[in-house]
């Protein structure tokens, strides 16, 4: 049943589908009664075509009928909900009964839905419009009982009856197109031949029906995915309602079929054109394109002249690609009709399809073997470029006199040198292998290649080639030998600096030998014997320090030398030989007033101790006061000299150690003195007793 036919009744709204649905996704059939007497046949005839709408698959889902009863009186409602069993029995799942909020009270006891539940075959509820909520969400609800869901009952059938026109005349053009496609892929030949008539014409136009269909599905899918008044989004023909997907199955059909239509025309009027344009395409391949091929041999003697063939060649190949567009076209209209064809028209089509494909087959391959060359070339001169800036950077860089700085920026100059001396090898054996690879090319190229003997052509081309292989391996062989001798002059220049170094650290070392001697070499020992041990280890103290002086001298020697070699004058040998020499004088002379406390003072603890040990009862004892007044004068003399600074040549004192350090070295000696002059006071008393007895 088409909706035109019941148009009056669809207007009068007795029933309709808001798109709504319960809980279980069952959808939602509105019936809203009304004041006046509702036409029971024309609501069942809506609610057939209602019916006939949604899917078998949405259907099972079951429906919920809300029946609006807040216009109208019992008995009708009574009578439309005992309707509805026999309309839609197996359907319906629950009935809404909605109801005034002060009616029917004492009517609906005469009469309990819920009891005839299992003779009805569904649920019927009476309820308020402000409690369906309860049973359905809001969202799925109309305005009219307090939802969110927008309806527009003409607007829904102003769709409705698009989409059923639509559908009729999709349906019958495409009964019509297949009927053309069947006749013409019957047909026979004086069909094939003859032009279109007027009995190959479908009644309407597809164009229009195909725009039709796609503004229709355009709207559904405007109002699958948006909402009316910024509302929530109404879709009752929706994927379950199957309008969307049929009008989509519709389109798709009637443009295969329209297309199928189309190419049945075209081929009509191809035929007659294969031929010429087969002709034209052979004629310019064979004639003005292979000319211009013949004339391009070169490869370019720089980067500059090899793009600039590239670009006269890309040139080329844009006119060429003009006419394999042709003949790819040409190719698949042969292909089409060789699908579509008669035998007798096998032979000449495949025979024409293949001196096509052999001319464009053979044009292609020159151009291809053309542009691999050239992009070869270009690829060879771009290495050579790179490699002579690579080479000319290094020579600006050994022609450049080393100015001394120190020998870890020289160290870092020789290593950057080497580094680049490293890319330059490894450019040339990027030249010499792009160089090979161009030559195999040229040596592969054959004659027929441009349709004439090349081989003079090509013999420059290897001459260029090879010249240019053989300059950068001369230039790099004249880098490699700048380079060992600037080497050689680097690392003569690096142990110069090492020379100087290690000589200001002599001359450091020796000062710290000084400066040691001066603060730590003080005690003078509390016996003889210590004091020997003190001497010898002050002249083991002095060996270390000849060492280090008799070092620096011989570096220093070598500075001399190696500027010699270098013909340069050393920056710190002039400089570092007095130091060495003032501070092995100023340790010399501190070492000769070390040597000379400490051989006093032995020569003191010595004949101290022997004063000391000896006994007057010994046969050898000599009781010499003369002896204690030189041991007594001696250890004053040596307390004396360790108040006395050490005079330098030029003027400037030094103490050994400080005043403490003076006073610790001093007091064994006193101690010392005391015990000699104790020991002299007890050999004296005897003395005197003698003379005064």
């Amino acid at each position: 049943m088409d909706a035109s036919v019941i148009l009056p009744i669809l207007k009068k709204k007795l029933a309709f589908l808001s798109g709504g649905k319960d809980r279980r996704s069952g959808l939602i059939l509105t019936i809203p009664l009304c004041l006046e007497q509702t036409n029971m046949d024309e609501l069942s005839v809506t609610l057939d075509y209602l019916l006939s709408i949604p899917s078998a698959k949405c259907k099972a889902r079951g429906f919920t009928v809300i029946v609006d009863g807040r216009k109208s009186q019992w008995n009708v409602v009574k009578t439309v909900v005992l309707m509805l069993q026999n309309v839609v029995p197996a359907e319906v799942s629950l009935v809404c009964v909605v109801k005034p909020d002060e009616f029917w009270d004492k009517k609906v006891t005469h009469f309990c839905f819920w009891k005839e539940k299992d003779r009805l075959g569904f649920e019927v509820i009476l309820v308020s419009a402000n409690k369906l909520t309860r049973y359905i969400e809001p969202c799925q609800l109309t305005e009219d009982f307090g939802g969110s869901l927008s309806y527009d009952h003409m607007d829904w059938l102003n769709k409705r009856l698009a989409f059923e026109k639509f559908t009729k005349e999709s349906t019958s053009l495409l009964d019509e197109l297949a009927l053309i496609n069947s006749r013409s892929d019957k047909g026979n030949q004086q069909e094939k031949d003859r032009s279109i008539d007027l009995n190959f014409l479908p009644s309407v136009d597809p164009e229009t029906v195909l725009q039709t269909g796609h503004e229709l599905l355009s709207e559904l899918q405007q109002r699958r995915f948006n909402g009316s008044d910024g509302g929530v989004s109404w879709s009752p023909m929706d994927d379950e309602l199957l309008a969307q997907p049929q009008v989509m199955k519709l389109l798709d059909s009637l443009r295969e079929q329209y297309t199928r239509y189309q190419e049945v025309c075209r081929q009509r009027s191809k035929r007659t054109q294969l031929e010429e344009i087969q002709e034209k395409v052979v004629n310019w391949l064979e004639g003005p394109g292979s000319e211009q091929l013949k004339t391009q041999w070169g490869i370019g003697d720089s980067i500059r002249a090899s793009q600039a063939l590239q670009q006269k060649h890309e040139e080329i190949e844009s006119q060429h690609s003009e006419w394999f567009a042709v003949y790819v076209e040409l190719n698949q209209q042969i292909a089409a009709l060789l699908n579509a064809g008669d035998e007798e028209d096998l032979v000449e089509l495949k025979a024409l399809q293949q001196q096509l494909s052999d001319v464009c087959y053979r044009q292609a391959s020159q151009l291809e073997f053309r542009q691999n060359l050239l992009q070869a070339a270009l690829d060879f001169h771009g290495v050579a470029q790179d490699l002579s800036q690579q080479l000319d950077g290094l020579l600006g860089m050994l022609c450049v006199d080393v100015a001394p700085a120190d020998g870890t920026s020289i160290q870092q100059t020789l290593k950057l040198l080497e580094e680049k001396l490293k890319s330059v090898d490894l450019g040339l054996q990027g030249l010499r292998e792009k160089g090979q690879s161009l030559l195999d090319q040229i040596s592969n190229q054959a004659y027929w290649a441009y349709g004439k003997d090349v081989t003079t052509e090509n013999k420059e081309n290897v001459d260029h080639i090879q010249g240019v292989m053989e300059d950068m391996q001369l230039r790099k062989q004249r880098c490699e030998d700048m380079l060992d001798v600037r080497r050689l002059k680097m690392l003569q220049m690096v142990q110069l600096f090492k020379c100087e170094e290690d000589a200001a650290q002599a001359v450091e070392w020796l000062s710290e030998l000084l400066d040691a001697l001066l603060k730590t070499h003080i005690r003078l020992g509390d016996d003889a014997q210590e004091t020997k041990i003190l001497l010898e280890k002050h002249r083991k103290f002095v060996d270390v320090a000849q060492s280090t002086y008799d070092y620096g001298r011989q570096l220093l020697q070598a500075t001399v030398v190696l500027c010699q070699s270098l013909r340069c004058t050393s920056r710190s040998s002039g400089d570092t030989l007095p130091k060495l020499n003032r501070v092995r004088k100023q340790f010399t002379i501190t070492s000769e007033e070390r040597v000379t406390r400490l051989e006093m003072a032995v020569a003191f603890h010595s004949n101290a101790e022997k004063v000391l040990q000896e006994c007057p009862d010994q046969p050898d004892f000599i009781n010499d006061q003369e002896q204690f007044d030189e041991i007594e004068a001696v250890g004053k003399s040596l307390l004396d000299r360790l108040t006395v600074p050490v005079v330098y040549p030029d003027g400037t004192e030094q103490y050994f150690g400080g005043l403490s350090d003076m006073a610790s070295a001093a007091e064994p000696i006193r101690e010392k003195i005391k015990l000699v002059c104790l020991k002299k006071q007890q050999l004296r008393q005897p003395e005197i007793c003698i003379t005064e007895s």
